[in-house]
């Protein structure tokens, strides 16, 4: 093999092997998590909370602009941001004591972590440095918050009034009669009494 190829070959090898060095850590809003590789090995998956109704995360590709041990958020109530990477002028990731909100979006705009993965990202970021750390924030909260959200509950019964402007003859009976939607079966009341349906 001529020289000119091999070196061409190992610079391309060695090309490779740089796309893969270093920290990327992807953080999805739909699924509100963050998942953590170091050259190129899948290392964590974490649950986090992005920024909820009226306080999204910024989506894009960044890299980490400054790091703090212990900050405390100037803009709202002095609140603990422990192990702080910021990426986009005011928001960071950082660790979060309201642990029981992660996995779902909660934030102004910040990315929680809980503060045992916070301690161990920053570790992970001072250690690969600055310049060798990528942060991809992609997905929607708008989707999370939907996905998230109880299921709508079903109404009991629907009441159909008889056709023809007839009055309907359990219209007067408790609620538990009519369709049923769920079961997709008529429930009819006993035939009232002369009179009609007393209140209890």
């Amino acid at each position: 093999m001529r020289p000119l190829a091999m070196i061409v070959i190992l610079l391309a090898a060695l090309a490779a092997g740089r796309a893969e060095a270093g920290l990327m850590i992807r953080v999805d809003k739909t699924d509100q998590q963050m998942s953590v590789v170091v050259d190129g090995v899948p290392r964590y998956v974490w649950p986090v909370s992005t920024g909820r109704a009226g306080y999204g995360t910024p989506s894009g590709v960044y890299r980490p602009q400054r790091l703090a041990r212990t900050w405390f958020s100037r803009k709202y109530y002095d609140s603990p941001m422990p192990y702080s990477i910021f990426f986009h002028g005011g928001f960071a990731i950082h660790g979060s004591y309201e642990i029981a909100r992660l996995g779902g979006p909660a934030s102004h705009g910040c990315v929680r972590l809980h503060p045992s993965h916070a301690a161990r990202l920053f570790a992970l970021v001072s250690e690969e440095g600055t310049s060798d750390t990528r942060i991809v924030v992609t997905g929607s909260e708008t989707a999370a918050r939907r996905r998230l959200a109880p299921p709508a509950r079903e109404p009991a019964a629907v009441m159909v009034p008889a056709a023809f402007g007839r009055r309907a003859p359990w219209a007067d009976a408790p609620p538990s009669y009519g369709y049923w939607p769920a079961q997709r079966t008529w429930r009819y009341p006993p035939a009232a009494p002369r009179g009609g349906w007393s209140p209890d």
